[in-house]
């Protein structure tokens, strides 16, 4: 199946993941994997992140903009349930293959997006040291896909 033929079951997997990865390509051709607080999906093929503590990153961007993110559902309900049961209801997680866009001002609505998903952690010392001062973002888009399987408790699901 396609990305577009999956895009709502993958916007389901990533907003459970609580936190993502992207990885990129150093200079040397190493890789580099990034934990991001959060990714957001937009329409189809689409979505950004806050550029904010990822030098390395944004380093290997400006020569290399391939990226994999890497979203694995972390909601302990699912992992009871699929675990008591020996099947998974869905995808634990999901690869995304894409490139990255250049950092930009991150729009009103971005910033209300990013504000109500850490709208109950930002009240703690911690939350306001790592999630007051975001103001930047980069587009996502992506082209392909690829389910994480553990092919024993999931062959009944989609491909």
């Amino acid at each position: 199946m396609t990305l577009d033929q999956n895009w709502d079951r993958i916007r389901d997997t990533v907003s459970r993941a609580g936190h993502c990865a992207i990885a990129s390509v150093n200079a040397d051709g190493s890789p580099n994997v990034t934990p991001i607080g959060t990714v957001f999906l937009g329409d189809t093929g689409t979505g950004f992140y806050f550029d904010q503590y990822t030098e390395a990153l944004a380093r290997n961007l400006d020569a290399d903009s391939r990226v994999c993110v890497l979203a694995v559902d972390s909601s302990p309900l699912f992992w009871f349930r699929s675990l008591l049961t020996a099947r998974f209801p869905a995808p634990p997680g999901v690869r995304l293959y894409g490139t990255v866009g250049a950092k930009r001002p991150a729009t009103d609505e971005e910033l209300r997006q990013v504000r109500n998903r850490v709208r109950i952690p930002v009240r703690l010392k911690g939350g306001r040291l790592l999630w007051s001062d975001f103001s930047h973002v980069r587009d996502l888009t992506f082209t392909d896909y690829r389910p994480v399987r553990y092919p024993h408790m999931m062959s009944h699901l989609w491909q």
